[in-house]
């Protein structure tokens, strides 16, 4: 019971969005499984002040999404949209691999998307994308004021590609750059846990966005 009302409020809040939140700058919706692509019309017509967006772990929400809230969002300056570690299976028991699959994500249409309609970026957090090196200079050539970038995990771009893209981000302070001996609890933690709480709800499909 709980956890049908916590998705159908979930459901109410989204579609609301757009009538109660247009001067919301800061919104946080990682590891929703009942957040779509349809969802984020709603967000991005509904905020256009937004300025954070952290849509980490939401695996049916695909590059047309990002593409969407950089058309409607101009004032936005961070964005997160982390990933599961895909290079260990193993940790991703917690959720169905069916979800997981429900929406490919392909790095470099995200990186695309990102750098023709978020040029104004200023922190961006990738954590195990699967952007290749293609993908990594089309943000690097178009979001010059980047002055954060966690591409943490992200194994299809070597220490040179990023060398090579990050030279044209003068503004650049902090990078986080792919390191594949760091222990699992630390990304455990800070996702893992996290998708415990949603745990339940894959258990429905009840209520579905």
């Amino acid at each position: 019971m709980g956890s049908a009302l916590a998705g159908f409020f979930r459901i109410q809040f989204l579609q609301l969005i757009d009538l109660w939140c247009s001067n919301l700058q800061v919104l946080s919706i990682k590891s929703s499984p009942n957040v779509t692509d349809d969802s984020m019309i709603n967000i991005g017509h509904g905020c256009p002040k937004l300025r954070e967006l952290d849509i980490s772990y939401c695996y049916e929400i695909s590059h047309e999404s990002l593409a969407l809230i950089g058309r409607h969002c101009p004032n936005l300056k961070i964005l997160k949209r982390n990933l599961m570690n895909w290079l260990d299976p193993s940790q991703h028991v917690i959720v169905p691999t069916e979800y997981l699959n429900a929406c490919p994500q392909d790095g470099d249409s995200d990186a695309a998307a990102i750098g023709k309609f978020m040029p104004q970026l200023l922190h961006l957090e990738l954590r195990f994308s699967k952007l290749s090196a293609k993908g990594l200079a089309l943000i690097s050539e178009r979001c010059l004021n980047l002055e954060y970038l966690d591409l943490s995990g992200c194994a299809n771009v070597t220490s040179r590609d990023i060398a090579n893209a990050t030279s044209n981000l003068k503004n650049l302070i902090n990078i986080k750059k792919p390191n594949f001996y760091i222990p699992r609890s630390v990304f455990h933690t800070d996702r893992y846990g996290h998708w415990r709480l949603y745990d339940e709800r894959f258990q429905t499909d009840v209520f579905r966005i």
